[in-house]
């Protein structure tokens, strides 16, 4: 049966994957039940298990001819700490866990090459299954690279998809050089001086020194950076106070930097510094 053909026949066991996943998300590091899931899913179709690779991490080795040559297929498996409220039958069943990015599917979708490589045996070499947790700000991929993942498993190159919503059924996005950014995460904490709302004067306003800041540091992408290069600044959180009636004593701001290019990335820093 055409390679198309197979995969299609076994979209709708993946499906019932995802929205098993779906419906029963966890956060990063916390991805217990999704990793005892992919464990047995992998040692059923004869694959190799090996867990606790970064806590709840987990690689699946398939070897099949002589081949000495070796790839990684990497999938993610942590949610986002929001509330689902989609209303879908296989919606979240714990408030505040959500697979808003698409981990379930990238989960399913691994486990579905798997099942199909583990079935058909049509290659030459060894395919290691990466199911890595803590996608999400968690740095669980950096985490399985320092306990050795990759001089346990080595792999002469590894593959990753992610899900784009934008793109038709069927189609598949692929650019020469970086396609997905690096995001850095920004914290900024100012101290000001607490004091009456009828007083401003009487008080250094934390509040209005983040406003300005918010908005002055739009101003990095728009006249700092080069215009043919890429950067996206999202301040995210803002977070000051207690009382409508009291200027408060502190204001932090949390967000991410996202950049392309290595040099455009070091010199954002430094224009944020």
């Amino acid at each position: 049966m055409p390679v198309n053909n197979r995969i299609a026949a076994m979209a709708p066991e993946i499906a019932e994957w995802r929205q098993a996943i779906h419906a029963n998300p966890e956060l990063g590091f916390e991805e217990h039940a999704t990793s005892a899931m992919v464990a047995e899913k992998l040692a059923s179709w004869g694959i190799e298990v090996h867990r606790g690779i970064a806590g709840t991490g987990l690689v699946g080795v398939l070897r099949n001819g002589d081949s000495g040559r070796s790839i990684g297929l990497r999938a993610d498996m942590d949610c986002l700490p929001m509330t689902e409220e989609t209303g879908a039958p296989h919606a979240s069943k714990t408030p505040g866990r959500m697979h808003a990015c698409g981990h379930d599917g990238h989960t399913a979708m691994l486990l579905g090459a798997a099942k199909y490589l583990a079935e058909t045996r049509n290659f030459d070499g060894t395919v290691n299954f990466l199911f890595q947790p803590a996608e999400e700000g968690g740095g669980g991929g950096r985490v399985m690279v320092e306990e050795g993942v990759f001089d346990r498993f080595p792999c002469d190159s590894v593959y990753g998809i992610h899900n784009d919503p934008s793109l038709e059924l069927g189609q598949t996005s692929i650019v020469a050089g970086p396609i997905l950014a690096a995001a850095d995460r920004v914290s900024i904490h100012i101290r000001g001086l607490g004091g009456h709302a009828a007083r401003p004067h009487m008080a250094i306003d934390p509040v209005l020194v983040g406003a300005q800041l918010v908005v002055a540091l739009q101003s990095i992408v728009s006249r700092r950076v080069d215009p043919l290069d890429s950067v996206v600044i999202s301040l995210c959180q803002f977070n000051a106070g207690s009382a409508s009636n009291v200027i408060p004593e502190t204001a932090d701001i949390h967000g991410t930097i996202r950049t392309l290019n290595k040099d455009t990335r070091v010199a954002v820093e430094g224009h944020l510094k």
